[in-house]
């Protein structure tokens, strides 16, 4: 079933964060949640950034509802639908992939109802009344300390008392060798065991909030990848791309053990993929590919790479469909590219029981954060 970023329903009252929000993919994921109502809180590394981030988000929901309440004539790009309100003539036609839905709206009626993939969903439309832009509040942290973990997860609790959606998206690719102040090489620390410690610090909110999600966001990657636990943090030899590869990994195990412990409530994790994407992951690869990355080459490699925007849908679709399944990914070639997000391959690897209870318990041994899934509270 293809979905786009017009199938998100109204998202008002739900709480989210979003790590690495004030760049690339998180910055994309964190505005179309915000645009449809949620409070949505950039959990970043930078603060100043996220404060930046947050501000031109607002601006730009702002500049959105203004369109929304001066133009006579709305055109929503991205759908195949035009909605023109006359203060004289009460008709609206639209067409929808290709189906017809006809509305009849009077002068402060409620009316409008759409089949959308069998649902049907009603919207209030007055005259003049915009979509409520949800809230941004940038939070701090560092996901390579799990010191600074702690501290914002505590910082989050202080101020929320749900938690609906958590989107487990920053991350680091091919940096020159790090070890971080825990002992973790950055890339299995930051991509990996940081969002292991923090989803386990907040997953009372989590289970606390009916039908609340995890969303970890995986790589293509993973395929290529191997848990190396005698070596996990590579000290015996240290291979950038080896090293990412099995942190992608670990963010797949990860999550699908992370929902068989879910079961019996009413909280889900699930994962997705962005495809090749064009964002400042990339800023530590090879010339070759920042080359392709780049974006003076965008209408060369227009196939194989896509922006952020795009690379956000299939995480938006794991966060916010009601019949999600696990995993998603783009519906192109090889799962590169997409205009659409789709029900993704993971490799079977990322399915084995043996190996996920390992890594579950090396990863509760070295970040000291227990998960009770019954209790809700971490330990």
């Amino acid at each position: 079933m293809s979905w786009t970023i017009h199938d998100i329903g109204d998202l008002h009252g739900r709480v989210a964060l979003v790590t690495g929000a004030n760049t690339g993919i998180g910055r994309a994921t964190a505005e179309a949640l915000a645009a449809h109502g949620t409070t949505v809180v950039l959990a970043c590394r930078d603060l100043a950034k996220a404060e930046r981030t947050a501000a031109a988000i607002r601006m730009s929901g702002a500049a959105r509802q203004h369109r929304d309440k001066t133009k006579p004539d709305p055109v929503w790009r991205g759908r195949d639908a035009r909605t023109t309100l006359n203060e004289r003539e009460d008709l609206a036609s639209a067409t929808r992939r290709g189906r017809d839905a006809r509305a009849s709206l009077s002068h402060g009626q409620y009316l409008a109802t759409t089949t959308r993939r069998g649902r049907d969903a009603r919207t209030r439309l007055n005259e003049g009344e915009a979509t409520t832009m949800g809230e941004v509040v940038p939070l701090h942290i560092d996901l390579a300390s799990l010191r600074s973990v702690r501290a914002a997860a505590e910082r989050f609790r202080d101020r929320f008392d749900r938690l609906d959606l958590l989107i487990n998206n920053a991350g680091v690719m091919v940096p020159p060798y790090t070890i971080t102040e825990d002992g973790f090489e950055l890339q299995i620390g930051v991509n990996h065991l940081g969002h292991f410690a923090l989803t386990g610090l907040l997953l009372d909110r989590l289970i606390e909030t009916e039908g609340s999600r995890v969303v970890t966001v995986s790589s293509v990657g993973h395929r290529r990848g191997v848990i190396d636990f005698a070596d996990l943090h590579s000290r015996r030899r240290y291979e950038p791309l080896t090293a990412y590869n099995q942190s992608k990994l670990a963010n797949l195990l990860f999550a699908f053990a992370l929902d068989r412990r879910l079961r019996g409530t009413t909280t889900r994790s699930l994962a997705a993929h962005p495809g090749a994407a064009r964002t400042e992951l990339m800023r530590h690869s090879p010339w070759h590919f920042r080359f392709v990355v780049s974006r003076r080459t965008r209408w060369l490699f227009s196939w194989l790479i896509q922006d952020e925007d795009r690379a956000a849908l299939p995480t938006l679709r794991a966060a916010t469909d009601p019949g999600a399944t696990d995993y998603f990914g783009p519906s192109g070639w090889r799962e590169f590219t997409g205009t659409r997000a789709v029900p993704a391959r993971p490799h079977p690897k990322s399915r084995d029981l043996e190996v996920q209870e390992r890594l579950w318990a090396e990863s509760e041994r070295l970040t000291g954060v227990t998960f009770d899934a019954k209790r809700g509270a971490p330990r």
